[in-house]
């Protein structure tokens, strides 16, 4: 079967093609995103009525390629599946009706992805996994922890109480004076940082162990930059080092406590953040210490990219499973 897949729920457009074989094994045959970084840049952050825009502009010619990258045409493809929430509901409108009218016209199943599920499941698209796994999926937009159970089958463990971790990254990058997106930023000059230069909090929620929380981090870096006795503003290297050590303890120190409870042996780590070098390499060492294996998708899977819609769908494609052409978008989509 080959799945069509759009996604298009912030600043991404993307789109690809999937040929699955069974559930939780597929081929990615293409994936193409559209990238806005330039567009949001000057504003320090993604401008949501810029974003949709954009994506309308974008996205039949991110389709085009997509199929072509994939050696197919149009009529070759067997369903159709875009994200339908959480995100920007303006911009989520765009893929989700590109992928309803595709799907209509042609007389196509369809399906519609919630796009943590398929950060959940964007693992699968280069790794055999075998479930039950802890997931910990850390982004811009979402920071939580996830049971996967089976296909279709996910407990919510725990997630941030305020500001996802990518949200925090990319705040602390603007009171730095350092650009947007933030993230990658950061993870660059901290390489040549002294992370413990500068001591910053590590949030814990009481009575609830697997939730975060980053705003406390946040103020804390806004009043090392702001203090007269501190010497952060000449030693920017060092508090990227030390922001971004506090977020990696603040991230793994649940993660791994939710593997030992549960009693899983695998750990996923997924979503944008969990392109960062540091976050890769300390849980890919302290899980190893602990007894659990770690599975990431490679860096172009774990930014928003369509190959995981894709996968999320392949499932329910396989089951027999179809959405109504009258689905709508949810900006707070819950899992």
């Amino acid at each position: 079967m080959l799945i069509l897949g759009i996604e298009s729920s912030c600043d991404d457009a993307a789109a690809a093609v999937l040929e699955t074989h069974t559930a939780g094994q597929a081929t990615v045959r293409s994936s193409v995103v559209a990238n806005q970084d330039q567009i949001h840049k000057r504003f320090g952050g993604v401008v949501p009525e810029l974003a949709s825009r954009c994506h309308v502009r974008t996205i039949l010619p991110v389709l085009e390629d997509a199929l072509e990258l994939a050696g197919c045409k149009l009529g070759q493809i067997d369903a159709i599946a875009a994200t339908r929430g959480p995100g920007l509901v303006g911009s989520l409108l765009v893929g989700l009706m590109c992928a309803k009218g595709l799907a209509q016209t042609l007389g196509l199943p369809f399906v519609g992805v919630n796009h943590i599920e398929g950060h959940l499941l964007a693992p699968l698209l280069e790794h055999r996994v075998e479930m039950p796994f802890i997931a910990l999926v850390v982004s811009g937009g979402h920071t939580a922890l996830f049971l996967v159970e089976d296909f279709g089958r996910y407990q919510r463990l725990g997630g941030t109480r305020d500001d996802a971790a990518g949200e925090a990254f990319d705040k602390v990058a603007k009171l730095m004076g350092l650009g947007y997106p933030g993230g990658r930023i950061i993870d660059e000059m901290a390489r040549q940082g002294d992370r413990r230069r500068f001591k910053l909090p590590r949030a814990r929620v009481r009575n609830a162990r697997f939730d975060l929380s980053f705003s406390g981090i946040k103020t804390a870096v806004a009043l090392t930059l702001r203090s007269g006795a501190s010497d952060a503003g000449a030693a920017p290297h060092d508090l990227a080092a030390s922001f971004q050590e506090a977020v990696v303890d603040m991230l793994l120190t649940p993660t791994l406590a939710a593997a030992r409870e549960h009693n899983v042996g695998t750990i996923a780590l997924t979503g944008g953040v969990a392109a960062n070098s540091r976050l890769r390499q300390r849980l890919s060492a302290e899980a190893e210490t602990a007894g659990f294996s770690v599975v990431a998708p490679s860096l172009k899977y774990c930014t928003d990219n369509a190959a995981m819609i894709a996968m999320a769908a392949s499932y329910r494609l396989l089951r027999g499973e179809r959405d109504p052409f009258d689905l709508d978008a949810q900006a707070s989509l819950a899992l």
